[in-house]
């Protein structure tokens, strides 16, 4: 078993650091459930099969100790050194390819469940939401709200809420489903999204908006326009940089893009079932649908609700929208 455990061992360790150093695209989900797997079945190997075994050689040296002592009474002799209690510790004492296995399998778990269905953290790497999320932000992800699915295989096990215009969402990147986005819910199924000269209308209805005092990202030491803009039941804010064309360049050629019309102006598109158009905030610094297409909901990973610790500006800890 030692020997299999190491096998087994360097295969997660080779598999992590290869991914570190960019040799493979990893999935942590899929090493995340490996390991709860493995660890698990020793985890039930231990406590069924190993622990038993170990118990036993305690008890029979105990036994073997009691009958000494008994041959040694009717000799006469009633003083006999037979402190058991180190060779006991380590009879009983797990082997170190226990302790990596079986060992961590109570937080492997809790982990698991944890992340897989319940609550999974993010850190914000780009200015894409600004001014709603930061650079730097560790925000948590709500993974049951829109209805739990499977890890890996994602496949959805309960409906949960649906999907509503304005809320903020990590969902996996068409175009590479490893990686991992976060936008703003613009367009539902069946939606008519246009963004034309930088004013944004769904279904025909221009989204009310309400002019504010510019702002300074800091990220890149510039000012903006700022909006409010009201989407979905609370209004959040966006950004508009005067300097950058109305038009989209660069879009890829993705599934449904027959369903979009790009003009000097922007981008009108009609979302498909089953899919969702997403922005970022920080309208012309956000890589979003307008360039790579509808997100699938297949693709949904959860809603983002709380900034949790952002270690250069404690005060962006708290709930957003």
């Amino acid at each position: 078993m030692q020997f299999l455990t190491s096998l087994v061992l360097a295969a997660f360790v080779g598999y992590a650091g290869a991914w570190y150093l960019g040799h493979l695209e990893g999935n942590f989900s899929l090493l995340l459930l490996l390991a709860t797997v493995v660890t698990g079945i020793y985890w039930l190997a231990e406590r069924f099969v190993f622990l038993p075994r170990r118990q036993a050689a305690v008890e029979q040296l105990e036994a073997q100790a009691a009958q000494r002592r008994a041959e040694l009474a009717k000799m006469g002799i009633e003083q006999v050194d037979t402190d058991l209690r180190e060779s006991r510790e380590k009879l009983l004492m797990q082997p170190w390819w226990l302790d990596w296995t079986a060992g961590l399998f109570p937080v492997i778990v809790v982990v698991f469940v944890l992340r897989s269905f319940l609550f999974e953290p993010f850190k914000i790497p780009s200015g894409s939401m600004i001014p709603t999320l930061h650079i730097g932000d560790l925000i948590l992800v709500n993974k049951f709200h829109y209805g739990i699915r499977l890890p890996v295989a994602n496949t959805k096990l309960t409906e949960g809420t649906p999907v509503q215009r304005g809320d903020v969402m990590v969902f996996r990147y068409p175009p590479k489903p490893s990686v991992d986005y976060i936008k703003r819910v613009v367009g539902l199924p069946g939606d008519e999204v246009a963004y034309l000269n930088k004013s944004l209308t769904i279904n025909g209805q221009a989204v009310p908006t309400e002019v504010l005092p510019d702002f300074f990202d800091e990220s890149t030491m510039r000012y903006h326009k700022q909006r409010r803009e009201t989407l979905g039941a609370k209004p959040h804010q966006t950004l508009q940089d005067d300097d950058r064309p109305a038009f989209v360049p660069g879009a890829d050629q993705f599934p449904g893009r027959e369903n979009c019309r790009y003009t000097v102006e922007g981008v009108t598109c009609k979302v498909p079932a089953g899919h969702y158009f997403m922005m970022g905030d920080n309208r012309d610094n956000s890589l979003d649908s307008r360039f790579f297409g509808f997100v699938p909901d297949a693709n949904i990973v959860g809603k983002a609700f709380f900034v949790w610790m952002n270690f250069g500006n404690l005060k962006r800890i708290g709930a957003f929208d």
